[in-house]
C-alpha cells in the first residue's frame, strides 16, 4: 500500500538511495565506527550522484527537491542499511541552508556548489564547554575591525568537527549585549583555527566529534553570514527543521530496533518454546508497534506542515520529545528482550542502543522541548 504523502518518484528515490546505501556504506560501517571517523571521500561519493544538498537549485549544484520527504526518505534509510554516524545531513540539511536563507549571493555562489559536490564538508560551532542550551552564555567573542574581525573562544563537541573544511561559528559581537550574536564562516587553513582531539563518546562511534580552538582568528568581512548582529534569530529560524530532522531520526532508529527485536524473539528460544511466545514478550511487542505506528502518522503530518510552511514550533517539539523518549523506551525493551546477547556490541541493537542516548539532548533536550510544549498549555 502506497504510503499517504509518498508518490511513485519518492519511491524510486528511494530505492536508488537505499541501493548506494548497501553498496557504498554498509559493508564499511563497523570499520568506520572502529576509526572513530568517516573516509572523507564519501562525502564526494555522495556528491557525485546528487544525494548532497538535494534541496539546492540547480546553479548550486542540487537536485531542486525541495520536498522535505526526500531528506526524510534518506534519514530513514541511513538508519535502515547506512551509519547513523555518518552526519551527512548535517552538512546537507542543517548547515548549508544558514548560507542559502541568510548568506549573501557571493557566499552562496562561492560555497554552495563546493558542498554539493561534497569537496567541502560543513560543521556548525555552538555549544561551548561551558554554554550548551544558553547561547547567552557563551563566551567565544569576535570583535570588529575595519575590514575583518578578529575571534577568540573555543567550542566543543562539534560534529564534523574533524572533517569539516568550513564551520559555522557562533560568536557575542558586542560586549554590552549577551544576546547579540553573530555566525562566521571559518575555513580550514585560517591562521589561529585549531582542532582538538577526537572526542570518545557512548555512540555514534563512526562520527568525528572535535573541539575547535580560536585563537585570534582573523575573518574577513566576506565570511560574517548576513547581519553580524541577528546570529541568534538565523539560529532560532532553523530550530523547527533541526528538531523535524531529529523526530524523523529517532523514529526511524526505534522502527530498526524494533525490526531487530522482532526477529530475535521469534528465532530465540527459551524454555522450550520461542521467545515471542511469552505473553511479557507479545505485551512488549504490541505497545511499541502501535506507539511507532501513531508517532509516524504524526511525524509525516509534521512533514507535510513543514513542506507548507506552517510547521509551528511547538509541534516541532512535540515530536522531537516523543520520538527521542520513545527511541529510547524502544532500545531499552529490545535489549532486555535479547538478554545478555543485548549486551553485546556484535549484536546491532547494543550499538543502536548506545547511538539513541543522544537523541534526548541535541536539538535541544526532553526537558527544553517540554518547556516550550509548556508555554502554550499553560502560558
Amino acid at each position: 500500500m502506497q504510503r499517504p504523502g509518498f508518490s511513485i518518484e519518492h519511491d524510486i528515490f528511494r530505492e536508488s538511495y537505499r541501493s548506494f546505501l548497501q553498496k557504498e556504506v554498509l559493508p564499511h560501517k563497523q570499520a568506520w565506527r572502529e576509526a572513530g571517523i568517516v573516509p572523507r571521500e564519501m562525502f564526494t561519493k555522495m556528491g557525485a550522484l546528487g544525494y548532497l544538498l538535494v534541496w539546492a537549485d540547480e546553479e548550486h549544484g542540487g537536485l531542486g527537491l525541495w520536498d522535505f520527504r526526500y531528506q526524510q526518505i534518506m534519514i530513514e534509510e541511513d538508519n535502515r542499511f547506512g551509519e547513523v554516524g555518518f552526519y551527512h545531513t548535517l552538512h546537507s540539511r542543517l548547515v548549508a541552508p544558514y548560507i542559502k536563507h541568510f548568506g549573501s549571493d557571493a557566499q552562496q555562489a562561492r560555497f554552495l556548489p563546493a558542498c554539493a559536490t561534497g569537496d567541502i564538508i560543513l560543521a556548525i560551532a555552538m555549544t561551548e564547554p561551558d554554554a550548551g542550551s544558553d547561547l547567552a552564555g557563551m563566551k567565544t567573542r569576535a570583535h570588529e575591525h575595519q575590514d575583518h574581525w578578529v575571534l577568540n573562544g573555543a567550542k566543543t563537541y562539534i560534529s564534523n568537527g574533524l572533517n569539516a573544511d568550513v564551520v559555522l561559528v557562533a560568536a557575542k559581537t558586542n560586549p554590552e549585549n549577551p544576546r547579540q550574536i553573530g555566525l562566521f564562516l571559518l575555513e580550514r587553513g585560517m591562521q589561529g583555527f585549531e582542532r582538538g582531539r577526537r572526542l570518545e563518546k557512548m555512540g555514534l562511534h563512526a562520527q568525528d566529534t572535535a573541539e575547535l580552538f580560536f585563537n585570534d582568528v582573523r575573518v574577513p568581512k566576506e565570511n560574517v553570514l548576513g547581519d553580524s548582529a541577528q546570529g541568534l534569530q538565523y539560529l532560532k529560524t532553523s530550530l523547527v527543521e533541526e528538531r523535524l530532522i531529529s523526530a524523523v531520526g529517532s523514529l526511524a532508529n526505534a522502527q530498526c530496533g524494533f525490526d531487530l527485536t522482532r526477529d530475535y524473539v521469534t528465532e530465540r528460544k527459551a524454555f522450550g518454546k520461542k521467545i515471542a511466545e511469552f505473553q511479557n514478550t507479545r505485551f512488549t511487542m504490541a505497545d511499541m508497534a502501535a506507539d511507532l505506528e501513531i508517532a509516524q502518522v504524526y511525524v509525516d503530518h509534521c512533514v507535510a506542515q513543514h513542506n507548507a510552511g506552517e510547521l509551528s514550533v511547538q509541534s516541532a517539539a512535540k515530536a522531537k520529545l516523543f520520538t527521542s523518549e520513545l527511541e529510547s523506551r524502544v532500545m531499552d525493551a529490545g535489549v532486555q528482550l535479547h538478554g545478555g546477547a543485548g549486551y553485546m556490541q556484535e549484536y546491532e541493537i547494543c550499538q543502536r542502543f548506545l547511538d539513541a542516548r543522544v537523541s534526548r539532548i541535541f536539538a535541544g533536550s526532553s526537558e527544553i522541548m517540554k518547556e516550550i510544549i509548556a508555554r502554550v498549555v499553560l502560558g
